[in-house]
């Protein structure tokens, strides 16, 4: 709604400013109802040709579009017969006004037009039309008289309706980003979620390195033994070793329940080494209020160079592990 109002006002500017003012000069009869009317006229003609592209054309539509031409005809024989000085009140020409009005009033009775699918007005109109404005300013400033004064109230409606435009447009940027890192991190840990990991393996295959997936044991027994509370809060603090243990630059993410993943580069020896400090670092207890609890970890790790999918054989590399330590 705003581009189309700032799209619509630009062109209104513009118009007035080389039609308009072409043939209304400020005089010592003139009201300001006078200067007004093919100014805001000509808005309700863009929003009708605006309104024919987002719409299906039907009976609603047809009807109002012709009550409103019938009504903005009517305004322009009346400034025409005013700058000709021979306009009349109470005469037959005012019932085209009050039949404008009757078909619009008669259109919002029947069923409304279906909406399109959503066509944006293209930026580089919103852009022009953006760039009218100041223009126009400029050269009201530079020229004074070049164009009437009354030009100014549109151009200035256009650039507060943009002021306006970029305010929600960085709202909604800003917001736009909140969801998607909200969309791939981990509520509890505040660590990279799944959709993160799957998304980062995707560029991981032009590096040296290795994935590895990490999964707790004996964690069901925590939540069993000492709840789910205490269950999380193993999580929390599993997250902070695994993290302090891992390089710059790697990357940790949480893979739900207590499977986590790692993308890390280096040499297969030096990935390795990692891995075995991953273990080393959750060997000693966990303090949870006061309670000391103890869990391990099944580390599947598959290097980079392999190829193929890396997260099932990965997957496969853990399960492997887990098995060799439950037997």
């Amino acid at each position: 709604m705003l581009d189309a109002a700032i799209f619509g006002l630009g062109l209104t500017s513009i118009a007035t400013a080389l039609i308009f003012s072409q043939v209304i000069t400020v005089g010592s009869g003139q009201s300001f109802f006078e200067l007004f009317y093919p100014i805001c006229d000509l808005a309700l003609l863009i929003t009708l040709a605006i309104a024919s592209i987002t719409q299906i054309i039907n009976r609603r539509f047809l009807l109002l579009a012709l009550g409103f031409f019938i009504y903005l005809l009517f305004d322009y024989l009346y400034l025409w017969d005013r700058f000709q000085g021979s306009y009349q009140f109470g005469t037959v020409f005012d019932n085209g006004w009050l039949l404008g009005i009757i078909l619009i009033s008669q259109s919002l009775w029947l069923s409304p037009a279906i909406t399109r699918e959503f066509l944006p007005i293209h930026p580089a109109f919103i852009a022009l039309s953006i760039f009218i404005s100041p223009s126009l300013l400029a050269m009201m400033a530079l020229r004074p008289g070049i164009f009437p004064s009354y030009i100014v109230f549109p151009t200035i409606a256009t650039l507060f309706l943009a002021f306006i435009r970029m305010t929600v447009s960085l709202r909604q940027a800003s917001a736009l980003t909140d969801e998607k890192t909200l969309a791939r991190t981990d509520e509890l840990t505040g660590l990279p979620n799944r959709r993160k990991l799957i998304a980062a393996l995707g560029e991981f295959s032009q590096v040296e390195g290795a994935l590895m997936l990490l999964d707790l044991n004996g964690f069901k027994q925590v939540n069993d033994r000492s709840g789910h509370r205490a269950g999380d809060q193993v999580l929390i603090q599993v997250a902070a070793r695994f993290a302090r243990v891992l390089p710059e630059g790697a990357l940790l993410a949480r893979l739900g329940g207590d499977e986590f993943g790692i993308l890390l580069t280096g040499s297969k020896i030096a990935t390795h080494e990692i891995a075995q400090a991953l273990q080393a670092c959750v060997s000693y207890p966990f303090l949870i209020d006061g309670e000391k609890i103890s869990v391990g970890v099944s580390i599947g790790h598959v290097d980079n160079s392999e190829g193929g999918d890396l997260l099932a054989k990965a997957d496969a590399a853990m399960y492997r592990v887990k098995r060799s330590i439950n037997s």
